[in-house]
């Protein structure tokens, strides 16, 4: 969503006051202070693709001494499934947790049986749109 798009504050606030009126007595709403949801916009989504996955990116450094470098389609990638879905920024964490960390995990665990543990790690995305893990020594 596109910040020129939203409706300024005040309007939406006007629009939902005579509904939240009639829920709550007038002395509980001037009490309240009445702040209008509005959605992440894909760039703030990246904002915080980014910060998870340099976080990602710091744990990997401390416990395994391996560098992750992960490319700008992955943010997009990450952010773009982000804004489709009503789950918002919450997504991001299940797509980390749920496909790319358990995947990596899983080679990194192979490697550490191998004896031959990589000193890089990138994150890309396919031509299918599919994340991609490629380690290196």
């Amino acid at each position: 969503t596109n910040t020129d798009e939203r409706p300024p504050m005040d309007v939406i606030t006007s629009a939902i006051r005579p509904i939240i009126s009639s829920h709550f007595k007038p002395a509980l709403l001037g009490r309240m202070t009445v702040i209008p949801f509005y959605s992440l916009d894909r760039d703030a989504m990246k904002v915080i693709v980014d910060l998870k996955l340099n976080k990602i990116k710091k744990t990997l450094m401390e416990n395994n001494k391996m560098t992750l470098t992960y490319s700008q389609a992955v943010v997009d990638q990450i952010a773009a499934r982000c804004t489709e879905v009503e789950t918002g920024a919450r997504n991001i964490e299940y797509i980390l947790n749920g496909n790319i960390l358990p995947r990596m995990a899983q080679q990194i665990l192979t490697h550490m049986t191998e004896e031959e543990m990589p000193s890089k790690v990138n994150l890309g995305v396919d031509k299918k749109g599919e994340f991609t893990i490629k380690f290196q020594e």
